[in-house]
């Protein structure tokens, strides 16, 4: 990315597994305005500034939009588990809150980009036996229906003219720290943590499960050339490429790399779970692909990425 720090980026959910990394990697080429409910630290970094508070508050959303902004990643969001837990709070964070973030972001008229992490989840399950672009959208939990609908606003706010929007549906993201996440899916990023301490863990799906799966610095990656694509696609939705990785040839891979026992890890399927993260069939990404979006390239350097992480 070309360094110009005339430009401003608002990125939500900054203290984030995501977010923190995002801010880090873009502060050396934009000026950041990092916004979180919780605790950020980049007080290293000149070029940020920390605007911390929850986004359901439209004090914030009027302070983090007071001056015209050049781009917007839109992070922030009550997950899956949590908002089946919290279905009220899920819907004005997920929903009310970013639909208010994008109006008031393009109210400078300034056409600002506008980058939102949406999530497989859209699709909901069970999935087709081959998921690619025009895959329909039949999301069973809130947090893909909510997903979505954002999807949908952002894309009528682009052929209105008011933003240059693109929702990307990103897939697993590896691996995250060991808390409390609200994710039905962190069992994928606790494998890693157990097998690198020599633990034994069980895990929700079968050893033939398999995961769309993508590492954090891949992500950022994505997310950083995604601000400057040179053209914007027809489409404002976009499916992230990501590795389909078969449950038992990751085990196998973060054995060999963190020189533990592949028999520390059993399995016990919950039916649910295997449906919703370990089902996942063959993955086709042509439009992503062709503006030069790429995933980790094999499930050596997947693992590599994602124990660099931890």
């Amino acid at each position: 990315m070309e360094a110009d720090l005339s430009r401003n980026v608002l990125v939500t959910g900054a203290g984030g597994f995501v977010g923190q990394a995002l801010v880090r990697a873009l502060a050396s080429g934009w000026r950041v305005i990092a916004t979180d409910r919780a605790e950020m630290d980049f007080a290293e970094l000149p070029n940020v500034t920390v605007l911390p508070g929850d986004l359901d508050d439209p004090s914030l959303i009027a302070a983090l939009t007071a001056q015209p902004l050049d781009a917007v990643v839109h992070l922030a969001t009550i997950p899956g588990g949590a908002a089946e837990a919290d279905p009220v709070l899920a819907a004005r964070i997920n929903v009310a809150a970013s639909m208010a973030l994008i109006d008031a972001a393009s109210a400078h008229g300034n056409c600002p980009r506008v980058l939102f992490a949406s999530s497989i989840a859209v699709f909901g399950d069970p999935l087709p036996a081959h998921v690619d672009d025009d895959t329909p959208l039949t999301p069973m939990l809130r947090y893909g229906a909510h997903k979505a609908m954002v999807e949908e606003w952002i894309a009528t706010m682009t052929r209105r003219g008011a933003i240059r929007g693109l929702s990307l549906r990103l897939p697993g993201i590896l691996a995250r720290p060991l808390a409390p996440s609200g994710m039905k899916s962190a069992f994928l990023s606790n494998l890693f943590h157990a097998l690198r301490a020599g633990q034994p863990i069980t895990l929700p799906v079968s050893a033939d499960a398999t995961s769309w799966l993508l590492s954090r610095r891949t992500l950022i990656s994505q997310l950083e050339r995604a601000l400057d694509l040179p053209h914007d696609p027809a489409d404002a939705r976009l499916t992230l490429p990501a590795l389909r990785v078969v449950m038992r040839d990751m085990v196998n891979e973060i054995a060999r790399q963190t020189g533990s026992d592949p028999a520390l890890v059993s399995h016990a399927p919950d039916p649910a779970i295997e449906a919703a993260f370990g089902s996942q069939p063959p993955l086709s990404t042509p439009r992503a692909d062709a503006l030069g979006l790429h995933h980790d390239g094999t499930l050596a350097a997947l693992v590599t990425h994602a124990l660099a992480d931890l």
